[in-house]
């Protein structure tokens, strides 16, 4: 098991059941105590489940009694870390079991409360696929709270596709649902909900580009000193596909451009070293051109198929009627991120969505000859 995995370890299970004991002495944790062993082995995802469970059996019956019992935890100072995840999901699932409205807003407001020590973004996910409308309606109020982390749950716990999580059909099937809470945010005092707020942006381009395009138009007729760089990351997505939208959004300009099909130092590249790449990209139109660069490397997968990844190549103004040449290096080397297999991959670049040819190379096999000598 990686570290990961271990940041909920048996260790942490013991320092939990002493924060309880503490809080309420005559609550009596049996699975609590059977999940100090029990994590072992387990990835993260499964540790949090079983002591979430652990933790359903333990508390009493209820979300009344089980929000006392974890608001009393708040104030106990062993009550830190990532604890507070598997808390969280205790909340929620509380929260959806009472069928309450009113336990369903406590139960939003305790995860406010606990997102300040960790995280709820995983947590509120299970609310939000069950009372889409309420949940928004309640994390909209919280883009204005004093507390940064309180308002990155709001734009986080949101995420179409937040990592990790959960997904919420309602949110897809439903683009413009968090459009308040990104206007209640893009312009916020803190970088950590801002990167939050363009990720989420670059979310919802998967599903609705126009949609993604509106929304930028707004912010940019009433921006701030950090809104493009919320735009630029926001837009990454769409900018690679060549959005037209998009592109000029960020600036972007000219639309009679030619991208050569690109050069390479070497058709066999040996396993772990690198190769050369090399394109020209000419402005044929007659106003200069503000040019988004960008290649892409068509990777051999495990099952035979070529997937391309689109990388971020340069930024170029060029005159009317002018060339520019633009260089890049990429290695082969063993990297944690990303696996390499053997065989034919191609280079391509694209200068505002203007896709080059591809040129081809081959990533040379590791492994030994199987030839034997005679």
């Amino acid at each position: 098991m990686g570290a990961m995995d271990d940041l909920i370890s048996p260790a942490l299970v013991a320092q939990m059941r002493a924060a309880l004991r503490s809080v309420a002495p005559a609550m009596d944790t049996p699975n609590l105590a059977h999940a100090e062993t029990a994590v072992l082995g387990a990835s993260l995802r499964r540790r949090v489940d079983i002591v979430r469970d652990a933790l359903l059996d333990d508390l009493p019956a209820g979300f009344a009694p089980t929000e006392e019992v974890v608001l009393y935890l708040l104030g106990e100072p062993r009550f830190a870390g990532w604890m507070i995840w598997p808390t969280t999901e205790v909340v929620a699932a509380r929260a959806l079991g009472s069928g309450s409205e009113q336990d369903f807003d406590s139960g939003m407001a305790l995860l406010a409360r606990l997102t300040t020590g960790l995280t709820s973004e995983f947590a509120i996910r299970g609310l939000l696929a069950a009372r889409p409308e309420r949940a928004l309606a309640i994390m909209q109020t919280w883009t204005t709270h004093d507390d940064e982390h309180v308002r990155r749950l709001a734009t986080e716990g949101s995420r179409a596709y937040l990592p990790w999580a959960k997904r919420v059909p309602w949110l897809l099937a439903h683009p413009r649902a968090t459009e308040g809470i990104l206007d209640g945010t893009y312009r916020d005092p803190s970088e950590y909900v801002r990167r939050s707020v363009a990720n989420h942006l670059n979310d919802l381009s998967r599903i609705d580009s126009a949609v993604v395009v509106d929304i930028g138009k707004r912010w940019a007729g009433d921006p701030n000193v950090n809104t493009p760089w919320v735009l630029r990351h926001g837009l990454r997505t769409l900018a690679k596909r060549a959005d037209p939208g998009a592109l000029a959004l960020l600036g972007f300009s000219g639309d009679e451009l030619d991208v050569e099909r690109p050069q390479l130092s070497r058709g066999l590249v040996p396993w772990g070293e690198e190769i050369a790449i090399s394109a020209q990209v000419r402005n044929h139109g007659s106003a200069e051109a503000l040019v988004a660069i960008d290649y892409s490397i068509g990777f051999q997968r495990a099952n035979g198929s070529v997937s391309p990844k689109t990388f971020k190549l340069a930024v170029r103004r060029i005159p009317p009627g002018d060339t520019v040449i633009v260089d890049k290096t990429f290695s082969f080397r063993r990297i944690t991120t990303r696996t390499y297999y053997p065989g034919r991959h191609y280079v391509a670049v694209q200068a505002n969505g203007v896709v080059s040819e591809p040129a081809d190379f081959v990533l040379d096999d590791p492994r030994p000859s199987q030839m034997t000598a005679r």
